[in-house]
């Protein structure tokens, strides 16, 4: 196992403490809850430099980064739901959202080709960081209150348009192997031709 790999597992391990320390009662758990969420966000940078770095690109790890990232962000955001953080409602087009692009990349890999992270992705996940550190830290300080709702808003735009350029991505890739498909002459051998063609093959 190599070390972008190792990190990538991390992260995942890292959900559940952090749900834990979100959801426990006690002195400074957000700040610890924080803590964990930012450590495991690092992780998600990490990963892909040293993949990167050391020419440690791997299918497994290609499959396993993106689930890591959508089991942390959801795993947070449904936690800030029943800490009444966030409305849950934002909440479903967040997290619907990583189920549908994931359930694309599966139909895309399945047709031969893969979806590449867009910038929008990208862009979206960093507003989700900071978004969910600053809703985390509203009941600490509760003067940030404005700028976390601003930022889930952010974060449901991006979502929604990150989503829709990840389908047109698709569908125009899916046309192009289709259309790929079509123009591939059709050869037709009759029954007889067939079995003449075997003799010769045999003689050779």
């Amino acid at each position: 196992m190599n070390l972008p790999i190792s990190l990538t597992l991390l992260r995942i391990f890292f959900v559940p403490l952090l749900v834990v320390l979100l959801l426990t009662k006690g002195r400074n758990m957000d700040l610890w809850a924080v803590g964990v969420f930012l450590l495991a966000a690092v992780t998600d940078l990490l990963d892909g430099y040293f993949a990167r770095k050391r020419g440690q690109i791997t299918t497994l790890g290609m499959l396993l980064d993106p689930i890591a990232d959508k089991l942390l962000i959801s795993a947070a955001f449904i936690s800030l739901v029943e800490l009444h953080l966030v409305p849950a409602w934002m909440v479903v087009i967040i997290v619907g959202r990583e189920f549908a692009v994931s359930g694309l990349r599966a139909i895309a890999s399945a047709e031969g080709f893969a979806l590449e992270a867009s910038e929008l992705g990208k862009t979206k996940m960093v507003f989700q960081v900071v978004a969910i550190t600053v809703l985390v830290l509203e009941r600490r300080y509760p003067t940030v209150h404005p700028s976390g709702e601003v930022l889930l808003w952010v974060v449901v735009v991006f979502a929604l348009a990150s989503a829709v350029q990840y389908f047109w991505s698709f569908w125009k890739k899916l046309d192009v192997r289709v259309k790929r498909r079509a123009s591939r002459p059709l050869v037709v051998l009759r029954v007889g031709e067939k079995q003449e063609e075997e003799k010769d093959v045999a003689a050779q």
